[in-house]
């Protein structure tokens, strides 16, 4: 308020002459002289805003070029002079810190992109140029999926999954392969965030090669041994009860080695991305039957192999894949459970979603184990593993089977009461029937 009327004290000490003037003299002259004088004041006022409103529309926005005024006026002025500095100061630390950021990002050795809300470019590292393909001064502010033109690429941008990389090969270098990583910040805005994977690339296909070939090469020399410490096994001219088993011994790590060899070769054909998947419809109800009748021969009486087909909906995909991973589950319970235990298999529909569980009422997986049990060569209990002729490699195999098929695989166990492995597969997999279809809605 005080503030209002110091602002105001002109206007008043003006009305104060009037009404002297009115006093000592007419009324004519007093309202002549209060007209002239707040013609004058508007007057001022008028060129105070003319000014201002040139120095809002010029391009120097600086305090050296803010017009000078003395009076209120100047006291505005003044304080508009006090906000530009302090505008100018902090964009100059904004600016430094930018700088600071974008030579920071500009040394990292991946390629950084800043992307809004619409997926444009606001703003990307030299790295990042090298490795799309894109130009910081040509293509700041257009989208990003125009420039990096692979259909992969566009649908993991759409997918918003934030969760996980995309592994892409560069449709102009074949050689480069790059791992993309989006990182959400701000409003609704994105980091791009590419790095060069190509020699770790090399080196697991390298690996995998080696594996292979290794592989491959072992199966033939195992194949042949194990014929013949077969063959002489049965021999009756052995000499003794200790040669006799020995030849046993042999033959059974023969065919231990056979199988842990066949093992390797199948999950290098599912790591392979050459390796197309060859997708036809698969009657899970029929393959289960045969599972469980091998699963009978496997237990030779000593489980109780029960089958729930509580759907007959089938799925699209690999029969093979599938029949060799089911078969993992299957026979992992009945290593894993003691004669006399209970075996399920079930197929199901649930949440609309397809279900394939092995139940078993075996000794259980303690809890810290659960998430590693996909892992290569991880084992809960090493000696039973290899005393049961177990590999190490039955789950990572059917890890890598269910991820070609966008299936999950949950684990559900107590220690000596057994376990429930469930294979969840999406609803696209499914081939449903007219009267599931009505069931389900």
């Amino acid at each position: 308020m005080f503030d209002f009327w110091r602002r105001s004290s002109g206007i008043v000490f003006l009305i104060f002459i009037t009404f002297v003037l009115w006093a000592i003299s007419d009324a004519v002259i007093a309202l002549t002289f209060f007209s002239v004088s707040l013609l004058l004041m508007m007057t001022l006022y008028i060129h105070h805003l003319v000014a201002l409103d040139r120095w809002l529309r010029s391009n120097d926005l600086t305090v050296s070029s803010i017009p000078d005024a003395a009076g209120a006026w100047g006291e505005v002025f003044a304080a508009l002079a006090r906000f530009v500095r302090q505008h100018s100061q902090s964009q100059k630390r904004l600016s430094l810190v930018l700088e600071r950021m974008q030579r920071a990002t500009s040394a990292m050795p991946d390629g950084v992109v800043m992307l809004d809300e619409d997926e444009h470019i606001e703003w990307c590292n030299s790295m990042a140029e090298k490795h799309l393909g894109i130009s910081l001064e040509l293509d700041t502010g257009r989208q990003i999926t125009n420039l990096v033109r692979q259909m992969q690429f566009a649908e993991h941008l759409a997918a918003k999954d934030f969760s996980r990389p995309l592994i892409l090969k560069h449709s102009r270098h074949h050689e480069l392969v790059l791992s993309l990583q989006l990182v959400p910040y701000g409003f609704q805005q994105k980091l791009l965030i590419s790095r060069d994977i190509t020699r770790f690339e090399k080196v697991e296909t390298m690996r995998r090669d080696f594996i292979a070939n290794i592989s491959h090469e072992l199966r033939t020399p195992l194949t042949v041994i194990g014929g013949f410490l077969e063959t002489l096994s049965e021999e009756e001219q052995t000499d003794t009860a200790m040669n006799k088993q020995a030849l046993s011994l042999m033959s059974g790590q023969a065919k231990r080695m056979q199988r842990l060899v066949e093992d390797l070769l199948t999950l290098s054909r599912l790591e392979n991305a050459l390796n197309l998947m060859k997708e036809k419809k698969v009657d899970v109800g029929k393959m289960l039957h045969d599972l469980a009748h091998e699963a009978e021969s496997l237990s030779a009486g000593h489980h109780q192999i029960k089958l729930d087909l509580a759907t007959d909906v089938q799925l699209t995909g690999s029969e093979d894949e599938l029949r060799s991973a089911f078969t993992n589950l299957v026979t992992n319970a009945i290593r894993y459970t003691p004669d006399g235990g209970e075996i399920i298999l079930r197929w199901a529909v649930q949440n609309g979603q397809g279900l394939f569980s092995v139940q078993d009422s075996g000794i259980g997986i303690e809890p810290e184990h659960i998430p590693r049990l996909t892992e290569r060569f991880y084992r809960v209990d090493s000696s039973r593993s290899r005393e049961t002729g177990g590999t190490g490699l039955g789950l990572a195999i059917v890890k890598h089977v269910l991820n070609r098929h966008q299936a999950r695989l949950e684990v559900i166990s107590n220690v000596d009461k057994g376990s429930r492995f469930n294979v969840w597969f999406p609803a696209k997999r499914l081939l449903l029937q007219s009267s599931v279809v009505e069931q389900m809605m």
